[in-house]
């Protein structure tokens, strides 16, 4: 790594964590009902909410309502989005009158964004009109954040209560992250991104002349009719420019940890992310939730030094693979080495950007910063893609497959990553405390069978569904079909489709047609089962927690703010994604990689 790259990552990091801290403290507010700042302008619309939906705001919840209340709620959003996407036709704002949405695309897509997945398996500049980008997509992007973002409060109440069956009210919980924290960030970061260059309008597509003339001798013979002669031997062509309310969707698909693009090639294409500034703000915002709820969680148990503790074990790890796929890409491509190839080519070779493997990615950003969004939107539960991960080198590949592996709780989604992250913490506090031979204790509560049964079941449901949809698939011929490449690549491909879609990430590797009824489907069904199968025994574990009594601290209970335990968390995440995947992994980049060096 080359002294500026390492300078950039030092930036960011530096930029997350000062962000977060401030954060932190601000959501946690908001969820107590204590005074943010913005109580004078979002309070009287916060009420208004509560009048007109016959909500009682001071109503709380057991665990088994709450989980409803989600249930419900997001079968209400999956029938709406799946409604207004198969009668796009009829619905205004469609200047290019783009057709209905076929049925198995709509019901992927709903599952994808009602689930804070995100996949898409379509490109939105000529599949979705406007009305559906709004109405749809922006709207999900917002609700399903805020669902993840609900859920998270009420396990930390689960932690903060004792002797109760009550963890708060689900419909408190998505308004006030929904209002208050949601919107404003949205808000703020997509005025910033418009100042970029990002699109945000109700125009029909424009079309434009190409800046560069084309030779007729490198045309195929049916383009030549839509061309305009300029002389014998130039002609000039034209480029459609796709346009629309863009930025509006760009923001809050980074801050909700969603990443679904408004145009195909999502943050690769100059209308979304159009400059190394824009870049910058819109990783930031794919990581800042997630990193600012360490802080909250620190606030609301009143031990700031647990959220401390969980954010360095995160930031650990996502430091260890992205030091892996700045190397990687850096080191490029050795089966180049016998080409007549150059990968450093003149205009790469100062030393801000050395050259490397720069298939795929964008020169605006260059490879430091195209593998720092990578690491960044893997470990975040977010879709969107700066650069084609196809083209990623073999272990530069494998680093945003693990990270997903893991379970996504590196810094995780919006909610949904520390609540996984939980889930780890009481795991590794179960495996200490059978180490001292006494009952595991957390915050003052003991964990037990049931905890460990729900915790347990949080864990496997993911890494069940992955392996099983890969295996179908690589033994199926419409899996295979959908291949564009075969062999260890293919199976690649294949498992990172269903790496991204059971972890509700949502990026793509590329290299896939997965706009079929199989992978829609499938995908489908996968995104659907790891949100809802999680999120059903996290909300267990919460109200199991809050009917237990507070345990005084004793000469026997083990410290979870040390670096013991930091060490020993991290230890347990690695090793359990470690023994699942290993042998899935060791068919795709490991022995890609092991090719590539000859062996």
């Amino acid at each position: 790594m080359t002294p500026n790259g390492l300078l950039q990552i030092i930036i960011f990091m530096l930029a997350l964590l000062a962000a977060a801290t401030l954060l932190g403290p601000y959501m946690a507010r908001v969820y107590a009902g204590k005074f943010s700042g913005l109580d004078p302008i979002l309070r009287p619309i916060e009420n208004f909410f509560y009048r007109v939906s016959g909500i009682d705001p001071n109503e709380e919840m057991s665990w088994k309502s709450y989980a409803s209340a989600v249930l419900i709620f997001s079968v209400g959003g999956f029938l709406l989005a799946y409604a207004l996407m198969r009668l796009q036709s009829a619905l205004p704002l469609n200047p290019q009158g783009l057709p209905n949405v076929s049925t198995d695309l709509s019901f992927n897509t709903a599952i994808s964004y009602i689930t804070n997945t995100n996949w898409q398996a379509y490109a939105g500049e000529t599949s979705m009109g406007y009305a559906v980008q709004m109405l749809v997509l922006t709207v999900q992007n917002f609700v399903s954040a805020a669902t993840g973002m609900a859920v998270m409060v009420a396990l930390i109440r689960g932690f903060v209560r004792h002797e109760t069956m009550l963890i708060g009210n689900f419909w408190v919980d998505l308004v006030r992250s929904t209002l208050y924290i949601l919107l404003p960030l949205a808000v703020i970061l997509a005025g910033a991104l418009v100042t970029q260059g990002v699109v945000q309008n109700f125009h029909s597509y424009q079309e434009v002349p190409l800046l560069q003339n084309l030779a007729p001798t490198h045309l195929n013979p049916t383009e030549l009719p839509n061309l305009t002669p300029l002389t014998d031997d130039l002609l000039q062509g034209k480029q459609l420019l796709p346009m629309g309310p863009a930025a509006s969707q760009i923001a809050i698909k980074q801050l909700g940890t969603n990443g679904g693009g408004f145009f195909g090639t999502n943050s690769a294409h100059p209308f979304e992310n159009p400059t190394p500034f824009s870049n910058f703000l819109e990783m930031l915002a794919l990581l800042l939730i997630p990193a600012a709820f360490c802080f909250t969680f620190g606030n609301m148990v009143q031990d700031k030094r647990q959220g401390l503790a969980i954010f360095t074990a995160m930031t650990c790890i996502f430091l260890l693979f992205l030091s892996i796929a700045v190397h990687s890409e850096q080191d490029g491509n050795r089966l180049f080495n016998t080409l007549p190839i150059d990968q450093k080519p003149h205009f790469m070779l100062y030393e801000a950007n050395p050259g490397g493997n720069m298939e795929g990615k964008e020169l605006r950003f260059g490879i430091v910063n195209s593998a720092l969004w990578t690491a960044s939107t893997t470990a975040a539960s977010n879709g969107a893609v700066n650069s084609m991960l196809d083209s990623y080198t073999p272990l530069g590949g494998l680093v945003p497959i693990v990270l997903m592996q893991l379970g996504e709780v590196i810094y995780g989604g919006a909610g949904s990553g520390l609540y996984g992250m939980l889930v780890f913490v009481i795991l590794t506090v179960f495996i200490a405390g059978l180490m001292v031979g006494r009952t595991p204790e957390y915050l003052g509560k003991k964990i037990e069978v049931f905890e460990m049964k729900m915790a347990s079941l949080a864990i496997l449901v993911p890494h069940f569904l992955i392996l099983l949809f890969t295996a179908f698939a690589v033994t199926s011929q419409a899996g295979l079909a959908s291949l564009g490449n075969q062999g260890m690549h293919g199976f690649s491909e294949i498992l990172y489709a269903f790496t991204s879609t059971a972890n509700n990430n949502g990026s793509a590797f590329a290299g896939l047609n997965a706009n079929t009824p199989f992978y829609n489907i499938s995908t489908g069904i996968a995104m659907l089962c790891s949100r809802f199968f999680i999120i059903v025994p996290i909300l267990a574990i919460a109200g199991s927690l809050s009917r237990k009594k507070i345990v005084p601290n004793s000469q026997g209970t083990m410290p979870t703010h040390t670096p013991l335990f930091v060490g020993l968390l991290i230890s347990v995440i690695l090793i359990i994604g470690a023994l699942t995947f290993f042998p899935s992994l060791a068919l795709g980049p490991i022995v890609e990689h092991l090719v590539m060096l000859g062996h």
